[in-house]
């Protein structure tokens, strides 16, 4: 009998519920919460496949994944890629590949790192040219973390002063200076599996329980297929089979915003009952079938290179010109 285990944290809602629908597939997969204790370096893993929702917030965790790899587990999302991936590296790497995203510019630190001085910074051009990175940003323009999430420590910049302002509150985090897109319509992805695609229209300016639009208009076809593409194209290039990634549409062209969300959000009273059962089934269905697959040989899936070139999807193409509106379709409706 092959074995799923689901490492999670403070949620409620959702990993019960992926427990619940693995078990009840009868597929000859059975699932069950992760139990962790002290960990040994020969320890053997009884999962075929762990679904990661906490090892972010847990350090002991994401290195217990490791090792549960070299034992032979299958584990979602690849603890290896996660810990050294970054949003300003994906900003890059979507450039590459053809998505559209906004200009972003990586800035240092505004204080020193613990345990280093103004010495460890000789390298470091100060000041900075802040008149060529304002004007290569231009306002309004959102200064963030170049890694994290939550929409902590995110702020919406109008000039250079509001930049100074926030900036210097930032402390030794390093942020990124983004373009930003005054959009006329937002969405929220769910990609599972690298193909598996949900579009959910969404609002980020909303209070947060509030932000998955319930009941909205119509997408246009093309629109939504050209977002469809980008979600693939992005999550096969960084190899993760759960991700979320959010598009600001702006004169007709999706702008992938975020797309560093490899534990995200699915609790069922945030994004509503529809998307939450979508994303279980999803889910469900992609444990499942790894974990039948899975032969325990999956190093060779771990390597680096494998992330760095795009060769894990093997569909990781240079769009056209991700400048492009997208052309509008005569059919205006969404299943």
């Amino acid at each position: 009998m092959k074995r799923v285990g689901v490492l999670f944290g403070m949620e409620n809602t959702f990993p019960p519920a992926l427990v619940d629908r693995i078990n009840g597939m009868n597929a000859g997969v059975i699932a069950e919460a992760v139990q962790l204790g002290a960990t040994t370096m020969d320890d053997s893993t009884p999962y075929d496949v762990i679904i990661d929702r906490i090892s972010q917030d847990i350090p002991y965790y994401r290195s217990y994944l490791k090792n549960a790899v070299l034992s032979g587990a299958h584990v979602i999302n690849n603890p290896f890629w996660w810990s050294a991936d970054d949003k300003f590296f994906n900003y890059s790497l979507a450039a590459k590949i053809g998505v559209a995203v906004p200009k972003t510019v990586l800035l240092p630190s505004h204080k020193h790192p613990p345990n280093t001085t103004t010495q460890s910074m000789r390298n470091l051009v100060f000041p900075l040219p802040w008149k060529q990175i304002f004007e290569h940003v231009g306002f309004p323009a959102f200064l963030k973390p170049h890694s994290g999430g939550g929409w902590k420590h995110v702020y919406k910049i109008h000039n250079e002063g509001d930049f100074f302002h926030y900036y210097h509150q930032t402390d030794d985090l390093v942020m990124t200076l983004q373009e930003g897109i005054e959009f006329e319509s937002y969405f929220r992805c769910y990609v599972i599996g690298q193909e598996q695609v949900h579009v959910m229209a969404y609002d980020p300016r909303r209070p947060h329980e509030e932000r998955y639009v319930k009941n909205p208009p119509p997408t246009d076809q093309a629109l939504e297929q050209r977002i469809v593409k980008d979600c693939r194209l992005l999550c096969q290039a960084l190899g993760y089979d759960i991700n979320t990634v959010e598009f600001a549409v702006r004169n007709g062209i999706p702008y992938a915003i975020d797309f560093l969300n490899p534990a995200p959000d699915a609790d069922y009273h945030s994004v509503g009952a529809e998307n939450f059962t979508w994303i279980v089934n999803a889910l469900a269905e992609l444990a499942v079938q790894r974990a039948l697959a899975h032969d325990g040989n999956n190093l060779r899936d771990y390597r680096w290179r494998t992330f760095l070139t795009g060769d894990s999807g093997g569909n990781a193409t240079r769009a056209p010109d991700p400048s492009s509106p997208v052309k509008k379709s005569v059919r205006v409706s969404r299943k």
